[in-house]
């Protein structure tokens, strides 16, 4: 379990600690998830520096302005609560892990 050992990033821009959406808590929760498995974004091309999620997102294509960093990234916390929307009205299970969302998202879509 989890003692507080992760300090001074427990606040993400965009999503603030005082609140408490079950969204909001569910994407801060997939974040630090992430965090445990990948140092830069799993959706960012390394060789041409394109974001894979921007299309979906957004649409279009787009380059990834933050290197690859996803912990303050717009589009990556977007994709997440379309995934918390989708799973929500749909009715099914949210994810309790990063990976999970990632084996299960193309699933949704």
């Amino acid at each position: 379990m989890s003692n507080g050992a992760g300090t001074g990033q427990e606040e993400f821009e965009g999503v603030e600690k005082g609140e408490e959406s079950p969204k909001k808590q569910w994407v801060v929760k997939m974040i630090k998830s992430a965090r445990r498995y990948h140092k830069l974004c799993p959706y960012f091309d390394k060789k041409t520096g394109q974001c894979l999620l921007y299309p979906t997102v957004v649409g279009g294509l787009g380059k990834c302005d933050r290197e690859g960093r996803y912990e303050n990234c717009p589009i990556f916390i977007k994709f997440l609560e379309n995934a918390y929307d989708t799973y929500t009205r749909r009715k099914k299970v949210l994810p309790r892990d990063f990976q999970d969302l990632v084996n299960q998202v193309f699933l949704l879509m």
